[in-house]
């Protein structure tokens, strides 16, 4: 027993000293202009030079994180560190997928175990550049293995390269998630306040669909939560939620506006912590369902956990776009969701 003992701690240690390694490496970081260009030409030749990256990148980012975390999603450090041929990347591509699909339910696991601990951090601003760098570095990771993954796909959908669609409206992506961030309000309420949406169906521009619906769907669902709670002993008919979209030269813009009665003062500096909501009871069901398919959504609830938006912001903030809210009590909230046009900012790596 004391030989396996040994045995073992002998493997654990190897394996720290391995991944402090890889943690001391530079990582890379793209551009979304960079993502669009090299990937609109997914040759065999392009799809084993972007194998061939993510091999060296991802362990050197997991790594980082592994250091935080003391884990280390297992088969990446350990393969030899250059892949020789087409079947090599297949079956990498096939590795990184599963690990992508096994972390789904990372953020609302994690919501759930740093609430229930969060009268154990002295210093809650430690606790929040912990999840800013942590989530961050998942965006990315993310992000760069569904890029490639989707890169194989034989029929991929109209205008897109990978995850980015080169044509992308702003207008509809916040119709669809409108729509479903008033079907769960319905869900809860019974009710839910109109929205209206004002811009140009026709104006596109490369982006990521699935980071915009998730990043208008949050601010979509606090604001109709805000609307529900704010008129609901009124006899008034709740005034409907606004979105504007505005294209500018350097950014596309997004403001969701409502008439919620806003967010004391005392509490804007807060909103974009983790252990911070502006629900009425806010609370965590430790039984709550958190099964959420193949989609990386925040929260399976209309409010309480106090993770949409910093984790909305991250997700501004990975392509150089911004999350800035501002709020007069006793009327209501406008959020304005900054989106980089440009393309070509780096990815800000923790």
């Amino acid at each position: 027993m004391e030989v396996k003992i040994q045995k073992t701690l002998s493997m654990c240690k190897n394996l720290m000293k391995e991944v402090k390694t890889w943690g001391c490496l530079q990582q890379t970081g793209l551009s979304l202009r960079y993502m669009m260009e090299f990937g609109s030409n997914p040759t065999p030749k392009n799809l084993l030079i972007s194998a061939q990256f993510l091999h060296k990148e991802l362990p050197i980012r997991i790594a980082r994180r592994a250091i935080e975390l003391h884990t280390l999603p297992h088969g990446l450090s350990h393969r030899p560190p250059v892949l020789k041929n087409m079947n090599d990347e297949k079956e990498f591509t096939e590795l990184i997928k599963s690990i992508k699909v096994r972390h789904n339910n990372v953020v609302p696991t994690m919501a759930l175990g740093v609430q229930q601990l969060k009268n154990v951090f002295e210093d809650p601003d430690e606790i929040d550049e912990f999840l800013d760098r942590i989530y961050m570095s998942r965006i990315g990771i993310r992000m760069l293995i569904g890029q490639h993954v989707e890169l194989h796909n034989p029929n991929p959908p109209p205008s897109c390269v990978g995850y980015i669609h080169t044509n992308m409206s702003p207008v509809n992506v916040a119709r669809n998630a409108s729509e479903d961030a008033r079907s769960m309000c319905y869900g809860e309420y019974g009710s839910a306040a109109d929205v209206r949406i004002y811009g140009d169906p026709d104006f596109t521009f490369p982006y990521v669909p699935a980071h915009l619906h998730l990043m208008v769907f949050e601010l979509v669902k606090n604001s109709l939560r805000a609307v529900q709670d704010h008129f609901m002993d009124s006899d008034e008919v709740a005034p409907p939620i606004r979105i504007i979209t505005a294209d500018g030269i350097e950014d596309v813009t997004i403001k969701v506006s409502d008439e919620g009665g806003g967010i004391p003062r005392s509490g804007l500096p807060k909103i974009f912590t983790y252990l911070y909501s502006t629900a009425r009871n806010a609370s965590w069901d430790e039984n709550e369902p958190s099964d959420l398919g193949t989609t990386d959504n925040i929260s399976v609830k209309m409010a309480g956990n106090g993770y949409g938006l910093p984790i909305c912001r991250l997700y501004a903030r990975y392509f150089g776009g911004d999350l800035q809210v501002i709020s007069m009590e006793g009327y209501g909230t406008d959020a304005y969701l900054h989106l980089s046009r440009l393309g070509d900012s780096q990815e800000p790596l923790p």
